[in-house]
């Protein structure tokens, strides 16, 4: 999803692997975690989308603070989204802890926003988690107003994403970035302890 709101021109689009690439990334939501009324415009400055984790935790904070944004729900088959996740996102999270503290403040800030704020330190749980999972999209088809939401899967490829955002379709392939690589990636960084270290 990142890939193609940069396409359609919605860029820079801020995704967890923000906090890879920038160290005042982790302590910005390192403070995000901690903080009753987080600065929002601070934390989104430079950007003008965000897709998954950490700012999908915030979901209705943010969809409040900017009242104008529209939310776009990615939804696919509730099984094989755990698997996918229980495979790169979450895998990349466990184990020994990262020798350098910036990669050890990150997988902190992740535990705090994503497995225990959103799976209540459950996410091994494979029932629990895909429980929670529908719950949210429900709730988030229940709470954002229906002109501001697109229930989206990626396999609609493009015309549905560009209709809702009023925005021609580009003449090209969908594009589908490969996250387990990516994931692959963190989990070699964190396990070395070298945030450098691809």
């Amino acid at each position: 999803m990142k890939s193609a709101l940069e396409r359609l021109g919605f860029g820079p689009c801020h995704h967890m692997t923000e906090l890879l690439q920038n160290a005042e990334q982790i302590s910005q939501w390192e403070r995000v975690v901690r903080e009753e009324n987080p600065d929002w415009d601070a934390v989104y400055r430079g950007y003008r989308a965000t897709v998954d984790w950490p700012g999908a935790h915030f979901w209705r904070q943010l969809s409040e603070h900017f009242p104008r944004a529209k939310v776009i729900l990615t939804v696919r088959h509730p099984r094989r989204w755990y698997e996918s996740a229980r495979e790169s996102i979450y895998q990349a999270s466990v184990g020994p802890a990262p020798a350098d503290p910036g990669l050890a403040l990150m997988r902190q800030v992740v535990h705090e926003i994503v497995w225990k704020g959103e799976f209540d330190g459950r996410f091994d749980d494979a029932r629990h988690a895909i429980r929670m999972f529908e719950q949210h999209n429900e709730a988030v088809c229940r709470e954002i107003p229906a002109d501001r939401l697109l229930v989206f899967e990626i396999t609609q490829g493009w015309r549905p994403l560009c209709e809702f955002l009023g925005v021609p379709v580009p003449d090209e392939p969908f594009p589908h970035g490969n996250d387990r690589q990516s994931f692959a990636e963190l989990r070699r960084r964190l396990s070395s302890g070298n945030p450098e270290q691809a």
